[in-house]
């Protein structure tokens, strides 16, 4: 296992650096302000075979006794393509010391549009010389090629220059940026003048001024080094912008609750975009959905079965795109997934968690189908275990988990006997009920081999209909009765998905808007509710 010593651990490239370092099995050390230390420095050198050098200071001062104390080790120094004199005297002193050493050149980085934040928020980027284009690098593969150079033989002495794989304008960054965060972005020309004054007003060094402005009028084009190097091919901007969305935006809007009580307690509030931590995913949220016990959430009823700490983003479904991806997805990629959190304009998840969005209806569509369509496989597949030839009656067949709970069963090869009210019935039919019973007027036929109960009402007498029983509310009395709570899984969720776009299972499901929540949750509890709602977030 090689040992490698990271200086700069926490920058810009550092942190990328020492992931894909640890991954590649290296045993990786690092040192921060430590590195003009002597003591420290040495202590953290003790057995270590190759380094990764950061100068973090602009003259190459102090330099010549670090690279003493780093003696003939591997060195690769990260420098830069504007090579700038005290760079070119540190790359002088490498190569006179290391053993091995190969010097990074990377042209601009990605990461230095992080320096519009403010002004992206504001929808207006005002910077001079927007036709400048240049290939922006994702420090993802700057990293990529350190690790090479620090692991494997064939390096020595070469000066890799880094770039992404094609130039860019300034214009087209900031619209590509606004098209990650899902937000318009204009580029304002900045006349030079007015730029440099700015500039010099902020504290830069005028040979520092006036070394951005030259270098925006050179031309810069692009390198193909990191895909010679790594074997892959330098991220795109477009795909540094959608992983770095959240560092753009400051806020998002969320349907939130800060205290349990009535519809009014929903607030439409900014809140701090979250950000995803190792293996989670950033999602842009197309939509959630509403489900009933949302409002026994909302008022209270759940805390001893959640335990939610307050205030709370509603909402559990969630169908979007992936800006900042993990696991096995990627940005842009359609998923939808059971989380915590969905009814805002961007959340998180467990990349595990998650299943690829159906591509057979629309992304804002499949926010009806993790909660709904998750209990109607476990009610219908694991507890009813319904199978070819069986009867079985499911009661409140109108509702979300109905819709998908009447479509599996008869998938299953089941006669199917549907409860619903005169406005769901057409709807239930439609879906492939064999029989259809107004609840109003009718009364609940027997001689079923297992009853779905999806109602909150479950009279006594329903233990005669049937002789086994699926309950996802209240418990039956009966030795043959299974009560549950869906689980999130993600495998099931994945086998529905393929169902939808095989056409076996549709998808039905009114829209209403995010802003509208707190009125529906009203209309819920009036009964004015049926089927399944999606609440659509963007717009």
């Amino acid at each position: 296992m090689t040992k490698v010593l990271v200086s700069g651990a926490t920058g810009t490239i550092g942190r990328p650096l020492v992931n894909q370092l640890k991954d590649a099995g290296a045993d990786v050390r690092t040192v921060t302000r430590q590195l003009t230390e002597p003591a420290a420095l040495r202590a953290a050198l003790e057995g270590v075979e190759a380094m990764f050098l950061l100068w973090p200071f602009a003259s190459a001062e102090g330099a010549r006794e670090v690279l003493e104390l780093i003696g003939a080790r591997r060195v690769v120094y990260l420098s830069s393509a504007a090579a700038r004199p005290h760079e070119v005297e540190i790359e002088r002193l490498i190569a006179g010391t290391a053993r091995e050493w190969t010097v990074l050149r990377p042209h601009a980085f990605a990461a230095n549009t992080l320096r519009w934040a403010g002004q992206v928020r504001a929808g207006v980027v005002r910077q001079p010389r927007g036709d400048a284009a240049f290939s922006p690098i994702h420090e993802r593969d700057v990293a990529a090629v350190a690790v090479r150079a620090l692991l494997e033989e064939g390096h020595h002495g070469a000066i890799y220059t880094l770039t992404g794989p094609r130039p860019l304008t300034q214009r087209r960054q900031a619209q590509a940026i606004g098209a990650a965060i899902g937000r318009p972005v204009r580029w304002e020309e900045e006349p030079a003048q007015e730029a440099r004054q700015r500039l010099l007003g902020l504290g830069w060094p005028a040979p520092a001024v006036e070394g951005m402005l030259r270098a925006l009028s050179e031309p810069a084009p692009a390198t193909q080094t990191v895909r010679e190097i790594t074997g892959a091919p330098a991220s795109t901007f477009e795909t540094w912008a959608s992983e770095h969305a959240a560092d753009f935006l400051a806020t998002m809007r969320a349907a939130r609750i800060h205290a349990y009580g009535d519809a009014s307690v929903i607030t439409l509030e900014e809140t701090p975009v979250p950000r995803p931590g190792p293996g989670q995913v950033l999602i842009k949220v197309a939509a959630t959905s509403f489900n009933p016990s949302e409002a026994g959430l909302r008022m209270g009823l759940l805390q001893d079965v959640l335990g939610l700490t307050l205030p709370h983003t509603l909402g559990w479904d969630v169908a979007g795109t992936v800006v900042t991806g993990a696991g096995d997805f990627a940005p842009g990629d359609h998923v939808i997934g059971l989380i915590d959190g969905a009814a805002a304009e961007y959340a998180i998840a467990e990349a595990s968690m998650l299943a690829r969005a159906p591509q057979r209806i629309a992304l804002a569509q499949a926010a009806a189908v993790p909660v709904a369509g998750l209990t109607a496989w476990q009610a219908v597949f694991e507890h009813a275990r319904i199978g070819r030839g069986s009867r079985v009656l499911i009661n409140g067949a109108g509702g979300g988990v109905g819709l998908f709970a009447v479509q599996l069963a008869r998938h299953a090869g089941a006669h199917v006997v549907a409860t619903a009210g005169p406005r769901s019935a057409a709807a239930v039919r439609a879906l492939g009920a064999d029989e259809v019973v107004d609840y109003t007027s009718a009364p609940l036929p027997g001689g079923n081999d297992v009853l779905i109960n999806l109602v909150a009402d479950v009279p006594a007498s329903v233990t005669r209909l049937a002789e086994r029983f699926v309950s996802i509310t209240r418990p039956i009395e009966h030795p043959r009765a299974v009560h549950f709570v869906a689980r999130n899984d993600p495998g099931q969720l994945a086998e529905l998905v393929a169902l939808i776009d095989k056409g076996v299972v549709g998808v039905q499901a009114d829209v209403r808007p995010l802003q509208a929540l707190a009125e529906l949750h009203r209309a819920a509890e009036r009964g004015l509710v049926r089927g399944k709602v999606i609440v659509k977030v963007e717009t």
